[in-house]
């Protein structure tokens, strides 16, 4: 199983491929998005890392933590650290998500029932997203 850092680096250094510098909002929505349907596809979490309803949205506390302060620019290849599956899934998450703003994506999230129907501050429980998820690539 992957970590949230280690999917947070990967969309990280998919942005400096193509010379767009994720900020922390951007990153956040990214790995609920990646989290979510990766529950929904694989019945499993891609990561164990909890994911929180704060004010702005999903965010992974520990992540954004580790880098709230400095953007970290990887100097190894993350694919190693992924299977074909979930290499398939981030770059699809990627293609999808990646263009937008971090304050789109915040918009976005603030929509979505794992987001909405959790208190502030609480867990967003991965069966809460497996079933909204579910519903987004039936």
């Amino acid at each position: 199983m992957a970590t949230a850092s280690q999917v947070a680096e990967y969309f990280i250094r998919r942005g400096v491929e193509v010379d767009d510098m994720i900020g922390g909002l951007k990153l956040q929505k990214l790995l609920y998005y990646a989290q979510g349907f990766h529950l929904a596809i694989e019945g499993e979490p891609l990561f164990k890392d909890r994911i929180k309803a704060w004010r702005h949205g999903p965010v992974v506390p520990g992540v954004w933590q580790k880098y709230r302060h400095v953007t970290p620019q990887p100097d190894y290849d993350l694919r190693l650290k992924f299977s074909k599956d979930q290499l398939e899934l981030l770059d699809e998450v990627w293609n999808v998500y990646g263009c937008y703003s971090g304050w789109m994506l915040r918009n976005m999230t603030h929509e979505e029932p794992p987001w909405l129907e959790t208190e502030r501050d609480e867990e967003i429980k991965p069966k809460a997203m497996k079933a909204y998820f579910k519903t987004r690539v039936e």
